[in-house]
């Protein structure tokens, strides 16, 4: 008797636990644990297979690059406390706002900073929420065009370096998380191109959705203006420089420029003047939770995968994935056909700790270039944010959003950012060179 069905039988199994709200974590080991002894009873299973699980489970805690998801995601909560967002989006609303959608290219602006500042999507989405979002309506902007806009740019922080997702990413599929880093950016920095692009298409094309500031709001003062933007820009601006740039120069590994992050994002509430004991504490507990969550989710999704292969479920899954017409191609097809689906019903930690162990070995058996392959992920899973109805970015922004603005309306605001990022997605499919650009490399 085959025992083709267990591996497909626990895969349901284990989405049927995460569509309940079963915590993924517990999820994962708890369907590899009802397994084994169905395994064993039927002769299916070697329970030897298990002692290879303590090295596994070490394994994970001895990697140094997961090292990195600590330190960034304390420089990002640390540099949000501080108040940078808050000064960084108040002084390009006074530098942009004078133009027909510039309090809505300002957003952009911010979210593409704070993305290489931070990496945080929360921290970054609620902030402009409470401070952009008000101004917008204020001035008379459509309602779903200012969440549709503040929700997409706080999504920045998942595909421009540096990224939690991305490390993630890295240690799933084996691939220096460097060059990730590297990779993304350009990727990045077009899809934020391409949100500026339709706001000034919209703000050109139906003025009365994203009016410029009237005359007696403006800026009198244009060179102390100018001065303010030069002090607000280059504290976090040295930062990304030094963290980025030591890593995309080699200098540094994505662990060791995290760990300079953390401490300068110290340093410039310091020298900012606002820096409160507090912050380090708030900042350390949202750490400590996050980090967590990474890792128990880790540690669950190694246990599950063990189990499964123990079933030949991953040899049924290349299987089955290397038969699919148009080889290299279909297989991308359905990968992100797949990824982009889950987005609207699971986080991307989930998805990156259950979908991406079996989709890597396919993958890699087909001569796909991994590094292009986690980009290209990378950035399908930016989508998760975003795709209704459990999209985490219109989760943070309905929290800071007025009544006026219906949920309804948000959702719909987000549709044309989330074609953006498919038409971003198919450049990058289209054109994989871009991922190499920056490194050279083809």
């Amino acid at each position: 008797m085959s025992m083709d069905w267990i591996g497909g039988a626990m895969l349901l199994v284990l989405l049927l636990l995460i569509f309940t709200g079963y915590p993924v974590a517990f999820a994962l080991g708890g369907t590899a644990l009802v397994f084994i002894p169905l395994g064993i009873g039927m002769g299916f299973f070697d329970l030897s297979l298990m002692q290879a699980l303590p090295q596994r489970v070490f394994g994970i805690m001895e990697n140094y690059t997961l090292l990195a998801v600590p330190f960034f995601i304390f420089m990002g909560t640390m540099l949000e406390k501080s108040g940078l967002a808050e000064d960084l989006l108040k002084t390009m609303g006074q530098l942009f706002g004078p133009l027909r959608g510039g309090l809505a290219l300002s957003v952009v602006v911010v979210g593409t900073l704070l993305a290489a500042a931070t990496g945080v999507v929360g921290a970054t989405v609620v902030a402009m929420g409470m401070i952009a979002l008000p101004v917008m309506m204020r001035y008379g902007y459509d309602g779903k065009l200012s969440t549709g806009i503040i929700a997409a740019s706080g999504t920045l922080g998942q595909i421009i370096p540096p990224s939690v997702v991305l490390i993630v990413l890295g240690a799933q599929l084996g691939v220096s998380v460097g060059s990730l880093f590297v990779g993304s950016l350009l990727p990045g920095l077009m899809l934020a191109s391409m949100y500026a692009i339709y706001a000034i298409g919209v703000a050109i094309l139906k003025p009365t959705a994203a009016p410029a500031l009237p005359p007696e709001d403006r800026p009198d003062n244009l060179p102390l203006l100018l001065r303010r933007i030069v002090l607000v820009m280059i504290p976090p601006l040295a930062l990304i420089i030094v963290v980025l740039g030591s890593i995309f120069a080699g200098i540094a590994t994505p662990t060791e420029a995290g760990a300079f992050g953390a401490v300068g994002a110290i340093l410039l509430a310091l020298f900012s003047g606002r820096f409160r004991f507090h912050q380090i504490t708030d900042s350390l507990n949202v750490t400590v939770k996050l980090s967590s969550m990474v890792l128990f989710i880790l540690v669950g999704s190694r246990f599950f995968s063990l189990v499964f292969r123990g079933f030949d479920g991953d040899i049924w899954v290349d299987s089955f994935l290397t038969s699919i017409p148009g080889g290299q191609l279909g297989f991308l097809v359905v990968a992100n056909l797949v990824v982009f689906i889950l987005g609207f019903f699971i986080d991307f930690f989930e998805i990156a700790f259950i979908v991406l162990p079996l989709l890597a070995p396919t993958a890699v058996h087909l001569g796909v270039d991994m590094v292009w392959f986690g980009v290209m992920l990378g950035m399908n899973l930016q989508t998760s944010f975003l795709t209704p109805p459990f999209g985490f970015s219109l989760f943070y922004l309905r929290g800071v959003t007025p009544p006026s603005i219906s949920t309804g309306a948000m959702y719909r605001g987000v549709i044309p950012f989330i074609i953006i990022q498919a038409i971003g997605l198919s450049v990058i499919i289209a054109y994989p060179n871009i991922v190499h650009l920056l490194s050279g490399s083809s």
